[in-house]
């Protein structure tokens, strides 16, 4: 199994005005969060939430399930 995201997270966030100084700035993510965002690891469930409430999109936009080849 496999969950990855589809969509760049931090561009999308860049587009609606969270540059990654502000999302530190205001404690909205941490550098760690940030961090796994820019290397394509998947956030926490409480960093999708916060990702989510500051883009308008629910997590199915931004992350998807792709099954394993058997």
């Amino acid at each position: 199994m496999a969950i990855r995201i589809k969509t760049d997270i931090l561009a999308a966030l860049k587009e609606v005005g969270y540059t990654s100084y502000r999302l530190r700035q205001e404690k909205l993510l941490g550098e760690r969060a940030i961090q796994k965002l820019r290397t394509g690891e998947l956030p926490s469930w409480n960093e999708l939430n916060t990702i989510c409430r500051l883009l308008g999109k629910q997590v199915g936009d931004l992350v998807e399930y792709v099954p394993d080849e058997e």
